[in-house]
């Protein structure tokens, strides 16, 4: 692994995230980065494709929440990590490894990972979405757009448009991070997802509790 090539597409890559929202922050990178590490380890992967997938992935994300979803800051952050990565000079079937990985990270797309490095970058992106971690990080998204607490309980999830204010944190976990455990491809991921989300039903069994007095 060419670890100057790293160092290098990190500092690069940190520059996208200078006015970025708290819950897809540097921070939400490099925890992913950590996580690519230790099970890439476990499966054997191409750390190199895995490390660099996991720093680009979300270059664009900022800009996708600066402008409510009209961008898909996969299929935009796969361009330009392909750009980024052709000045490197790094090997052309290395960047079409990354560029795949970028772009099938997403869990509301059509592009679905088929190689072990995207697989194991869908799996990390949505285990930082789960646990401690991943509550705070639904909150810290909520409040970005100015979502209420809570919904009122005669509130139709499914119907609720994205980025308003009945966008709220139990809305977003209700309707997808309960689900991301089953949709995991790697057997440690797996293992992780599945302690992560009980410590979320247990944090939204109590909050709808308090929500109704009852605690």
């Amino acid at each position: 692994m060419d670890h100057d090539l790293i160092e290098s597409v990190k500092k690069e890559a940190k520059v996208f995230f200078a006015d970025s929202n708290g819950s897809h922050g540097w921070d939400h990178t490099e925890r992913v980065l950590h996580l690519c590490q230790h099970i890439g380890k476990k499966e054997n992967a191409d750390l190199e494709v895995l490390e660099l997938s996991a720093i680009l992935h979300d270059i664009c994300k900022p800009e996708e929440m600066k402008l409510k979803g009209k961008i898909c800051h996969a299929t935009k952050g796969a361009l330009i990590a392909k750009e980024m990565l052709e000045r490197h000079s790094l090997p052309k079937e290395k960047i079409e490894a990354v560029v795949h990985c970028i772009e099938t990270h997403r869990n509301r797309t059509d592009k679905k990972p088929q190689t072990l490095e995207a697989k194991i970058l869908f799996d990390s992106d949505k285990i930082d979405s789960l646990g401690a971690i991943g509550v705070g990080r639904l909150f810290m998204s909520a409040n970005g757009y100015n979502a209420k607490l809570h919904n009122d309980k005669n509130t139709d999830l499914e119907k609720v448009k994205e980025y308003t204010e009945d966008d709220t944190a139990y809305r977003e976990f209700h309707l997808y991070q309960r689900k991301h455990p089953e949709k995991m491809f790697t057997a440690e991921a797996k293992k992780l997802a599945s302690e992560r989300i009980k410590f979320m039903e247990e944090f939204f069994a109590r909050m709808n509790k308090e929500i109704d007095g009852e605690l």
